[in-house]
């Protein structure tokens, strides 16, 4: 049925003005612990007030909402995880991505957003001092321990894409490591693989700890600092920018991917994760939506189509969260 058939609604305004509780109660689930809760057994809101300690009638309203937007399901008087609760949610499972919330509901991106008018007006973030590109700013760690889980795929996917002899000796550049798994998962995968992580020092100190806990640290080394001002290093074989030219304007980021050729081996490689947009803009709806992150967040970030920056001769795919470019080099 049309939308001119239906009639006009304002359903699409009421869902989205009060998408805020739905966010509250994920939040008040995942501070409960309530998803693991389920996985053990407890599954009845008496169960389950006693395990997460609060009360019965709390623990059933909040498990009757979550229900109705599509995290739990309900038979009589129990609950149980869906398929994606269960994988993402519960502790217990080593895909839990509810650490994220560390990052994606901190409190300057919650900021960012409650001066979105502020942000649109200008063109770019009214945050002080850059927003999220500020030097060294501390939400980085947040992101860095929180996104850990998210990243596993597709740094997967990357190794697949570098496509060379696994006992290939390469010389990987992890540029805003960030975490570290991206070029870590090339140092697992590729045993004389020497990989260098650039980021903050503070962020460092995560991807470094990542690094020897994956058994990789006598090969992970780093550079302190902005990816924009220090100095490379030159003969890489193949260099990591994984979720960074968004932040920043076009021309920023040909000034980097120059300073990136530069630093290429003569038959180095570039792979690049990012969102992408088709070319209008529109969709898909999550690489699309993404824009207006860069809105509030960043000066002058964006969500940039293949047009915009990539060459005719770029090969892609699209895992999960983005999409992934191999460029022979770029000039």
């Amino acid at each position: 049925m049309s939308e001119q058939t239906m009639g006009p609604s304002p359903a699409l305004f009421f869902d989205t003005i009060n998408a805020y509780q739905r966010t509250s109660a994920l939040k008040a689930a995942l501070e409960l612990d309530l998803f693991t809760a389920i996985g053990e057994g407890n599954e009845t809101a008496q169960q389950l007030a006693e395990r997460c300690e609060a009360s019965p009638r709390g623990m059933r309203i909040l498990c009757d909402y979550l229900t109705v937007i599509g995290f739990l399901i309900k038979e009589e008087d129990r609950y149980r995880l869906t398929q994606d609760s269960a994988v993402f949610l519960s502790r217990n499972s080593p895909a839990y991505v509810g650490g994220a919330t560390e990052f994606l509901l901190s409190p300057l991106m919650l900021e960012a957003f409650d001066k979105l008018t502020d942000s649109v007006q200008r063109g770019g973030t009214v945050i002080d001092e850059g927003g999220t590109v500020a030097p060294e700013h501390p939400v980085w760690v947040k992101f860095a321990r929180a996104m850990a889980p998210i990243a596993s795929l597709p740094a997967q996917l990357m190794v697949n894409l570098a496509a060379a002899d696994s006992s290939a000796g390469l010389k990987v550049f992890d540029i805003a490591a960030g975490h570290g798994l991206f070029g870590i998962a090339f140092a697992q995968n590729y045993p004389n693989a020497e990989i260098t992580a650039l980021d903050w020092p503070n962020v460092l100190e995560v991807a470094k700890e990542n690094a020897r806990a994956a058994g990789v640290e006598d090969r992970y080394s780093t550079i302190a600092g902005s990816a924009l001002d220090v100095d490379f290093g030159s003969g890489y074989d193949v260099v990591l920018l994984t979720n960074f030219l968004h932040h920043f304007d076009p021309e920023t980021c040909e000034k980097l991917l120059k300073k990136v050729h530069a630093a290429l081996a003569d038959s180095g490689r570039v792979i690049t994760l990012e969102f992408i947009p088709d070319e209008d803009r529109i969709s898909p709806p999550p690489p699309a939506m993404f824009s207006l992150m860069m809105l509030s967040g960043t000066p002058a970030g964006d969500a940039y189509t293949f047009s915009d920056t990539i060459p005719p001769a770029v090969t892609s795919t699209s895992p999960a969260n983005g999409a992934t470019g191999v460029h022979p080099g770029i000039s």
